[in-house]
């Protein structure tokens, strides 16, 4: 009995280390010379950067959603002469858990929507700004659509995340929009959505990959070529994620593919004739992650929302220089 008692205490204390998440990596204690950073209502800090225009002149000020794994340091492919053309303040940080910022103890949707008005009335960019955010990480602008939209001018979202979870998302759609996706992919999303407890342990467990290891299973040529370019400035992923996957790419994943509050199909026109701004998303008709027939549906339903389709482009679209500066072209409209 007491080598029962024994055994089965020892197998609960492995399952318990198996699934409990790590503490955050140490930022360094010299983190304020890497990174300006600006510290939150609730005592936890943003690590931001400003590039273009300056902010007190600038007509257009656009505050940049990196992507997954990525951070504020991701390259914007746009021209020293569009920026003074249209007169335009870049705002980009460190999502929480990401780069130098500090992690959310139970970051949300809406955790993150209200970090990004903080952020902006910290440095005072103004009572109205642009939010761009771009593949998982655009999930925040519906956030921001939700419950700020008072503090938009404009949002603009591209090849944007799609909770397969949205309460009035059709059926067929859903079902046939997550099954384009491989099979780790979709156990693993799965997971995000019904177990979120269970995700550190599934995301490390050595039995088999969480995602596809075939990059041709989401990703285009065009977006392989891409992505083998970025892979040369590896810095970018390692201080992306120098606190750890956990409180970053994780905890992404959770925040994005759990049940939201809303459905973005009951969102409502935050312009109007008095309150001038425009919404648009980007849909690359290559995408093999991006579902193009759930975006049509979303814009059906939104009509004010403006769909753009990319023809022969892919899931990296933001990172080809003539798609991203059309991309801001719109946004400055």
């Amino acid at each position: 009995m007491l080598f029962l008692v024994a055994a089965v205490g020892l197998i609960a204390y492995y399952v318990y280390k198996s699934i409990k998440p790590p503490p955050p990596i140490p930022l360094p204690e010299n983190v304020s010379e890497i990174s300006p950073r600006i510290k939150l209502n609730d005592g936890r800090y943003l690590a931001y950067r400003e590039l273009g225009f300056p902010k007190d002149k600038a007509k257009n000020k656009i505050i940049i959603l990196h992507g997954f794994g990525s951070s504020k340091l991701v390259d914007l492919k746009i021209t020293q002469e569009m920026v003074d053309e249209f007169e335009i303040y870049f705002l980009l940080f460190d999502r929480a858990g990401y780069g130098e910022s500090d992690p959310h103890p139970s970051r949300t949707l809406k955790t993150d929507t209200y970090d990004i008005e903080e952020l902006a009335d910290k440095l005072q960019i103004g009572p109205k700004f642009h939010v761009l955010g771009m593949s998982l990480g655009a999930y925040p602008v519906y956030g921001c659509l939700k419950y700020i939209p008072h503090r938009l001018s404009g949002a603009t979202l591209v090849v944007p995340l799609l909770n397969f979870w949205w309460s009035r998302l059709p059926l067929n759609l859903s079902i046939s929009a997550f099954k384009k996706l491989p099979i780790q992919n979709q156990w693993t999303l799965g997971v995000a959505h019904y177990f979120p407890w269970l995700l550190y342990w599934w995301m490390t467990q050595k039995w088999f990959s969480p995602f596809s290891q075939n990059p041709r299973e989401t990703m285009t040529e065009r977006d392989i070529e891409l992505a083998d370019k970025h892979t040369k400035h590896s810095y970018i992923k390692e201080s992306a994620l120098r606190q750890g996957e956990y409180v970053s790419m994780q905890r992404d994943i959770i925040a994005g593919y759990q049940n939201w509050e809303f459905d973005p199909t009951e969102l409502s026109n935050p312009f109007s004739d008095d309150n001038k701004g425009s919404v648009h998303i980007w849909c690359a008709l290559e995408d093999k992650q991006i579902s193009h027939e759930v975006l049509l549906y979303l814009c059906d339903k939104l009509p004010w929302i403006t769909l753009h389709e990319v023809p022969e482009a892919g899931h990296l679209i933001i990172h080809e220089k003539q798609h991203f500066e059309d991309i801001i072209k719109a946004a400055c409209s």
